[in-house]
Order: C-alpha cells, then sequence, then structure tokens
C-alpha cells in the first residue's frame, strides 16, 4: 500500500473526524480522483508536438492519456471543431497517491523560488486546482529530450463539502500550502 494512503487511513481521518466533529469517520472528506490536463496549442499546425505531450504524460502518470478534441471552431486561432489540442488522464487510486505523493515530496519543492500552494484556488467545493508551468519538476522527465516547454493542471477532485475542509485535507496530506 502507497505511504500516503496509509498515513491517511491510519491519522489523517481521525485527526479530520476531531477536528470537525464528524459522528462518523465515513464522513471525512478524502480525495476522489486527481485530473491532469496539458493543453497543446501548436498541435494545430505541428501535430507531433501533441505525440511528445502524450508520451510525456505517459512517462509522469504511468497511464495512457486521453487526447482531447475542440469542442467549437476559432477562426481567429485556425481551431476547427474535433481537432486534436490536448491530453488529460484521470487517475484513481493507488496512481493517485503515487501522484500526489511525487507532486507534494518531489516536484513542487524543485519549483524555483516556491513558497507554497495558494489557498485561494479551490472552487467553493473543496476541490484544488494547482498549474505547473513547466513539466521539467517531475523526476521522470529528461530535460535534454523535451522538445518544448509545456505547463499542466492538475485538479484534485475531493469529497469534503466546504473548502476548509478540503484545504484541511490536503495540507495534512503535506500540500505545502502559503501562510
Amino acid at each position: 500500500m502507497n505511504r500516503l494512503r496509509e498515513k491517511y487511513e491510519n491519522t489523517i481521518v481521525k485527526s479530520l473526524v476531531e477536528k470537525f466533529n464528524y459522528s462518523s469517520v465515513m464522513q471525512a472528506p478524502s480525495i476522489e480522483k486527481i485530473v491532469v490536463n496539458m493543453g497543446v496549442g501548436d498541435a494545430i499546425t505541428n501535430s507531433k508536438a501533441l505525440d511528445d505531450a502524450v508520451s510525456e504524460m505517459q512517462q509522469l502518470t504511468g497511464q495512457k492519456p486521453v487526447v482531447t478534441k475542440a469542442k467549437q471552431s476559432i477562426a481567429n486561432f485556425k481551431l476547427r471543431e474535433g481537432m486534436s489540442i490536448g491530453c488529460k488522464v484521470t487517475l484513481r487510486g493507488e496512481r493517485m497517491y503515487d501522484f500526489l505523493d511525487k507532486l507534494v515530496n518531489i516536484s513542487l519543492p524543485r519549483v524555483r523560488d516556491f513558497q507554497g500552494v495558494p489557498k485561494t484556488s479551490f472552487d467553493g467545493r473543496g476541490n484544488y486546482t494547482l498549474g505547473v508551468k513547466e513539466q521539467l519538476i517531475f523526476p521522470e522527465i529528461n530535460y535534454d529530450k523535451v522538445n518544448r516547454v509545456r505547463g499542466m493542471d492538475v485538479v484534485i477532485v475531493t469529497t469534503a463539502n466546504s473548502d476548509l475542509e478540503g484545504l484541511e485535507l490536503l495540507t495534512q496530506l503535506g500540500m505545502p500550502v502559503k501562510k
């Protein structure tokens, strides 16, 4: 079992139940899934860029990404409906905990001038969205083989009812939050 999941089940659930006065341990918020999304704008003119993004995403998450397509045409961007413009992965279970552990303990501390993630990135229902400016902060990515630096969005979906509960869950899981 993953060490982050073990920590959650053994210690974090008990402290959340105490802090928020839940009547059952089943009311304690948990992480439902993590969605990693990478938009590849230059895939419109260069289809190899999308292939590179897909292979990098697969290295990061250990799961094959789904290619996302444009929902509508935008003439100014020379974009037509149905064109492939990005990729995303939905992580659950062990892979989700592995990715979160790697993100919190290895990747985020590698960001230059990093003071923590902002508290304001919650959506009102306890879900957290984090933007990563470059994929190079992950240890799996070989710097020499990267053609282009790409950013990605990491959405952590929790079962928390409020931002306060979600924040407490993520801080106890080790997410470095700005003071």
